[in-house]
């Protein structure tokens, strides 16, 4: 789904997210973005941290608990030393 809308550049060259552009790419306060300048125009893509990444991203590869448990316990006995 594509959403085409207009918006102004504010003072100090803020420009707001219009509320359906922000509610379409699950922006929110405080959301990060990454802004791709050229000399005609831009590209907004936001950036994704880990936990919305583990639960609305795509799924790659699974790992179960034990594993990760297992992971965990190693790098605490490496930051231990």
């Amino acid at each position: 789904m594509s959403l085409t809308i207009r918006a102004k550049v504010g003072k100090k060259r803020v420009l707001v997210i219009p509320k359906r552009a922000a509610e379409l790419l699950g922006l929110s306060e405080g959301s990060l973005v990454k802004i791709i300048a050229f000399k005609d125009r831009m590209i907004i893509e936001p950036i994704r941290d880990a936990i919305w990444l583990s639960i609305h991203g795509e799924k790659v590869a699974r790992v179960t608990l034990e594993e990760l448990e297992g992971e965990s316990i190693e790098r605490q006995r490496e930051y231990g030393e």
